[in-house]
């Protein structure tokens, strides 16, 4: 049997106060802890403490958020981050936030974050019980996503193995389904990590000036051009081009991009100099790119140059046993962030997030619950705080076909019409079970069945009188 993981943290404090509190906190859990008073003895823990899992920051004083942001992003840390501040203006609270795996909270607030952390690095790393011992699906966090489905854990795994060399990649999916985050991934994941990632919204730049940010201009190249302006290639070199809504690019500025790609070569606009660049590609779209080929907005050419390798990111409707999990997630994010003693979730808003179709995905989900959370008055998320325009159906009012192709097992084409019954009656499982022909009990027992249990308990919060740190969640 493989021996469990030795857990690695590193704890950066100019005082002493924070550091004994954290290493009393680290050291039940199997963690060895290593220390640093500043920026420079950081980077010094970082070369000498080889895979590191927790990363805790005390900032304030010489510690300064940037430059702690800076060190991360050069050392590729792939760990959990926990930055502590007197408050969240804190002005290095925002470089603390860009960061993959980052959690920022005031200081009293900091432990509670901190233990629910512990438990879910020690389950995920092999120190106690093994996560699938009991048959249910590994949880994984992964550069700050949360997982468990097979879908997801699949797109992990190929993450590492293509963040290793050059080859492009695009990312497809649905918007609100993470793209970026994978993107980032892969960056920090890769050999490129020290260099700098630069990112390009096709639909936040008119057409007008796109070549201007993809390529950059010289001084009078065209009204308005007043002084000379890197674009993303120039930015991202030596690092990673994420260019975000590929398809939205006009077909003539296609047609540029792809002999940039073929040469590694461009030229800013109004200018004379060809210019070498050395880049990793990245690209996303929320449009199936194989179908914009076909009806000519899309270069073929073009396709097979950015699409060396295609990761395609399920919605949430189809992974959603990810649900319970990114729930829980934003709730110890958002009860943190707005002091809310919320415990528990109750089982009718848990029904209706499994029925909902999420057609904004993870990205509507945590919107749905961050309002939820600030409109919450008691220690459990009930159905009243939920918005019902964003927790029903689809955009447009309809409801989402029942999928069911030739060959799903039978338990599985039960489960997709139980839960589309739930759907239709927003979460209630008396009228449910009306409309199904059973009883409510057999209901419950099927819904168990099928990884909804509920109410989701929270654990209860703690106090620790000697500690400055109070407890939280950070995934």
């Amino acid at each position: 049997m493989a021996e469990p993981k030795q857990l690695r943290a590193i704890v950066l404090d100019e005082s002493l106060e924070v550091s004994c509190r954290a290493h009393a906190m680290l050291s039940p859990f199997g963690f060895q802890v290593a220390f640093a008073s500043s920026v420079q003895e950081l980077a010094l823990a970082f070369d000498s403490a080889a895979g590191c899992d927790l990363l805790v920051i005390n900032l304030g004083g010489d510690v300064s958020g940037w430059q702690v942001a800076e060190l991360v992003r050069r050392t590729h840390f792939g760990g959990k981050i926990l930055a502590l501040a007197s408050d969240l203006a804190d002005p290095g609270l925002s470089y603390m936030k860009e960061l993959s795996g980052a959690e920022c909270v005031v200081r009293p607030s900091a432990g509670e974050i901190l233990d629910q952390l512990l438990k879910r690095l020690v389950s995920g790393n092999g120190a106690g019980p093994s996560p699938g011992a009991s048959g249910a699906a590994p949880l994984r966090t992964f550069h700050g996503m949360v997982a468990k489905s097979k879908q997801m854990l699949e797109i992990f795994s190929r993450i590492e193995k293509v963040a290793t060399g050059d080859a492009s990649i695009c990312i497809y999916g649905e918007s609100g389904t993470g793209k970026e985050l994978i993107a980032r991934a892969i960056h920090y994941s890769s050999d490129r990590r020290n260099g700098p990632l630069i990112t390009l919204d096709c639909t936040a730049v008119p057409d007008g000036l796109m070549e201007s940010h993809l390529f950059g201009h010289v001084k009078g190249a065209f009204t308005g051009a007043v002084d000379h302006r890197e674009g993303v290639f120039s930015l991202a070199h030596t690092g990673t081009l994420f260019i975000d809504e590929l398809c939205e690019l006009s077909l003539p500025l296609q047609a540029k991009l792809l002999r940039v790609i073929q040469t590694r070569e461009f030229g800013k606009v109004g200018g004379t100099r060809p210019i070498r660049t050395n880049i990793r590609l990245i690209t996303a779209t929320n449009k199936d790119p194989k179908r914009q080929v076909e009806n000519g907005s899309f270069r073929e050419d073009l396709y097979y140059r950015v699409a060396v390798v295609m990761i395609k990111v399920p919605p949430l409707r189809e992974r959603r046993e990810d649900i319970p999990l990114l729930v829980e997630h934003f709730l110890d994010k958002f009860t943190a962030v707005y002091h809310k003693p919320i415990r528990a979730v109750s089982r009718a808003v848990m029904d209706r997030l499994m029925a909902c179709s999420w057609p904004g995905n993870v990205r509507q989900l945590e919107n749905v619950l961050e309002q939820a959370v600030v409109l919450a008055e008691g220690d459990t998320l009930t159905d009243r705080d939920l918005s019902v325009d964003d927790c029903s159906f689809p955009v447009g009012g309809r409801p989402v076909p029942v999928q069911m192709e030739p060959g799903l097992p039978l338990r599985e084409v039960e489960r997709r019409y139980i839960l589309r019954t739930l759907q239709k009656v927003r979460g209630n499982r008396t009228q449910a079970a009306k409309l199904l022909g059973i009883s409510t009990r057999c209901l419950q027992y099927k819904l168990k069945s099928y990884f909804m249990e509920g109410p989701v308990e929270r654990p209860a919060k703690r106090v620790a009188s000697s500690s400055i740190m109070t407890r939280g969640a950070l995934t």
